[in-house]
């Protein structure tokens, strides 16, 4: 049963996510896409949106590092953010178990209570919901008036939309509702493994309530706001590589991101499918082509994972030359293995 589990863990988002890119991308002329990597884009802001990829990651693990200080966990900030690192690039391979990995990191790296460290990511996925809900209202509001221009230009309504979607379409957005709800089967069930567990538990609460002991509040507020700044800008930059997204303006950006950030939600690595998806339709409601906004969300959704890649393997390489920091008590067995060897 439990490889049941791992095999379904495993095989069911790279299905979901490789059926809704085949479904997208069926009958799609490569050679135009290619010709539009070689020949049209302008690398150079690629190029540019990379260091804002990299710094997003970096500042989630000083946050990290900082919400783990007031529960006396002190994890060196260079293991704390190439666990960070790590953490999205196993990602790719089973979605959300990047959780798992980067408290494992530092347990193994600086004797960083796996507990703790897991509670301080729930605080950290909770803030950061808030923050998306609150940026998502904004942005709709200040929209509103853009998606209302639309409908009037066009004559287009709900119902019209809803006649002109197709039934794969409709399948599409069922599936990833499905999706969902497996993963919050999944997540409970990893909860009620923790339930049975009191010092788990006990170490899950102190991790959710330390953000109230963090010593530096404004610091912490810099830092959150800094993560998805950087998302942001990581993404937006993507718009000037293409002619026919460049001048779309940043409420479109914003839309977008905020769409494309909710996508990833579905299981899929990296949100490979519904992320294409919800942002190459927001795409279209703007007034890009289809086939235009096909290009744009597959080369921009390529590269970005391919960095997230590279981040995770330079973290495999520097964590091998990393010192472990380990507790006395496994100095001493060590020490001990050692004079007996």
């Amino acid at each position: 049963m439990k490889t049941t589990n791992i095999i379904i863990k495993i095989l069911m988002p790279l299905v979901l996510g490789g059926a809704i890119l085949y479904w997208m991308y069926r009958g799609e002329n490569w050679q135009e896409m290619q010709h539009v990597m070689t020949d049209e884009m302008d690398w150079t802001w690629m190029l540019l949106s990379f260091p804002f990829g990299i710094l997003a990651q970096m500042f989630r693990g000083w946050r990290w590092r900082q919400t783990l200080e007031p529960m006396g966990e002190h994890p060196r900030h260079s293991v704390s953010i190439h666990a960070v690192f790590l953490s999205y690039a196993a990602s790719l391979i089973v979605p959300r178990v990047g959780e798992f990995t980067r408290c494992g990191v530092l347990k193994r790296y600086d004797n960083i209570s796996f507990p703790k460290a897991l509670g301080t990511v729930v605080t950290e996925r909770a803030i950061d919901s808030l923050l998306l809900m609150g940026i998502t209202a904004v942005v709709l509001l200040f929209e509103m008036s853009t998606f209302g221009m639309f409908f009037h230009k066009t004559g287009t309504n709900l119902s019209t939309i809803l006649h002109h979607f197709s039934w794969t379409g409709y399948f599409v957005v069922a599936i990833c509702l499905l999706a969902l709800m497996v993963l919050l089967h999944f997540l409970l069930r990893k909860l009620s493994f923790y339930d049975k567990v009191k010092t788990t538990l006990k170490g899950i609460w102190q991790g959710v309530i330390s953000l109230k002991d963090v010593a530096n509040v404004p610091l912490f507020i810099v830092f959150t706001v800094a993560i998805w700044l950087s998302y942001f800008l990581h993404y937006y930059l993507t718009f000037f590589c293409f002619d026919f997204t460049a001048n779309l303006g940043i409420g479109c950006a914003m839309v977008t991101f905020i769409v494309g950030s909710i996508a990833v939600i579905v299981p899929t690595p990296n949100g490979a499918g519904p992320w294409h998806f919800a942002v190459k339709t927001m795409l279209i409601l703007y007034g890009v082509a289809d086939t235009q906004a096909l290009c744009f969300v597959f080369i921009v959704h390529t590269i970005q994972t391919l960095l997230v890649v590279a981040l995770g393997i330079y973290a495999c390489i520097a964590l091998a030359f990393t010192h472990r920091h380990n507790s006395i008590g496994e100095k001493t067995s060590e020490t001990t293995l050692f004079n007996k060897l």
